[in-house]
């Protein structure tokens, strides 16, 4: 196995590592050479150190041993690891097994390994001011501002096939007047979840999830963070296909007494297209059924999300939803502009964005309201009927904890003179 080969394998494994400001530590590496961004990170990620500290010697042939030290430095990486990449890295472990028995990693202990356990969660606590329209609705102030949310996870690899996930999670809790919180306990069970992979492109999931209309790319304006259904998955390098049937557990959606809305059920399906810079492409159709009081058939949207170099990234979301009646198929534009990446493994990373939302009149009123269900940090009445700026910031002030704030500006209603009025929102989040 050539050294070249392999660092270009493990490259994909030196999640979190830099070469921005990073010295190239090999004099047989020049900087116009293919591998040498690769070679940088990996050395810089103390994946590999070369033959004497000064030569990589990129043509020589290396042992399995020296195969084995790299994957088990990669091991090291692997809480900063995507689902893909920790795939990637449990494959090499399987062929390097002995010789990484020999060098005291045991396999049997890495994450994600067969019969491990691993738990993880997040803790969220939020501050919302949120002005009146011209109706008095929206009003966030005082007491009711404040608000947390925490969540747990547990993780199962049952076989190299078959993962398993169940989560539990509190309700969204204000901060009552007297300062302390509230006493509802509202824990409910939000993942459930079979997985299992056929191969490494497909794959299945049965049980509760969370399904954001339009794949993770997408903006989400329509989103069951508290999904029950199954799914079908083609994901290769550079296409994937989702089809899949469920019902919201969660939001107007879901059920809302008041609004005389059932439960939701939908089924979908997804076709997207990746490039190699990380861009991506989508299109996608949901066909909704309930009870009483959706007034919707069915819905189409598509996005691009285009990275503009290293540090920028264009998404642009369409979304038009047809009504039962055909007299109101409202629709919706999403455009939203970010540079940087706050990364939560990566301590004082951070990101800005600005945004603009313009959605039809139809999204919030008493037979179709759904806006509860939505992957939008925006509240109901900046979702319906309205033209709004948006602008925020990412930042990752210690490993695992960010702060995010979100602003609303220049909001108005597309028709009608109501304000709308203005949302401010921030927030700590930690995860674990």
């Amino acid at each position: 196995m050539k050294s070249k080969v392999l660092a270009a394998l493990v490259a994909t494994m030196a999640v979190g590592a830099t070469c921005a400001f990073a010295a190239n530590p090999f004099v047989d590496v020049p900087s116009d050479s293919w591998a040498y961004k690769s070679v940088v990170e990996l050395a810089d990620a103390g994946i590999i150190q070369g033959v004497d500290g000064e030569h990589f010697q990129g043509q020589r042939n290396i042992t399995r041993y020296e195969a084995a030290e790299m994957v088990a430095k990669a091991m090291a990486h692997m809480d900063k690891a995507s689902v893909e990449q920790r795939a990637l890295i449990n494959k090499l472990a399987d062929e390097f097994a002995d010789e990484l028995n020999n060098l005291g990693v045991r396999v049997s202990a890495l994450e994600n390994r067969v019969g491990n356990v691993k738990m993880t969660g997040d803790a969220r606590v939020r501050f919302i001011h949120q002005d009146n329209d011209d109706n008095g609705n929206g009003k966030i102030k005082g007491d009711n501002s404040w608000s947390y949310r925490v969540r747990l996870r547990a993780n199962a690899q049952v076989n190299d096939k078959t993962k398993v996930t169940y989560g539990i999670s509190t309700g969204n809790h204000t901060f009552s007047e007297n300062g302390a919180a509230d006493e509802e306990n509202d824990i409910y069970t939000d993942r459930a979840n079979v997985e299992y992979n056929f191969n490494k492109d497909w794959s299945m999931m049965v049980g509760r999830y969370n399904y954001k209309m339009g794949g993770d790319n997408s903006y989400g304006f329509l989103y069951g963070d508290t999904f029950d259904g199954a799914q079908l998955q083609y994901k290769g390098d550079s296409f994937a296909l989702t089809g899949g049937y469920g019902k919201f557990k969660a939001g107007e959606v879901a059920g809302d007494s008041e609004d005389n809305i059932k439960g939701v059920k939908t089924g979908y399906g997804e076709i997207e297209g990746f490039f190699g810079n990380g861009s991506a492409i989508g299109g996608y159709y949901n066909d909704f059924s309930s009870g009483t009081g959706f007034n919707f058939d069915d819905a189409w949207g598509a996005y691009a999300s285009i990275n503009l170099g290293t540090n920028w990234n264009a998404l642009a979301n369409y979304e038009k939803y047809n009504s039962k009646s055909g007299n109101q198929d409202p629709e919706i534009w999403v455009g939203k502009l970010t540079y940087g990446a706050a990364n939560f493994a990566t301590p004082k990373s951070w990101d800005l964005w600005v945004e603009y939302l313009n959605a039809d009149d139809g999204f919030g009123s008493a037979t179709s309201d759904f806006v509860g269900s939505t992957d939008s940090w925006r509240s109901d009445n900046l979702l319906n009927n309205v033209k709004s700026w948006g602008a925020g910031i990412d930042y990752t002030f210690a490993k695992n904890a960010q702060f995010q704030v979100m602003q609303s500006f220049a909001s108005e209603a597309k028709s009608g003179s109501n304000d709308p009025g203005e949302e401010t929102r921030a927030q700590f989040v930690f995860v674990f």
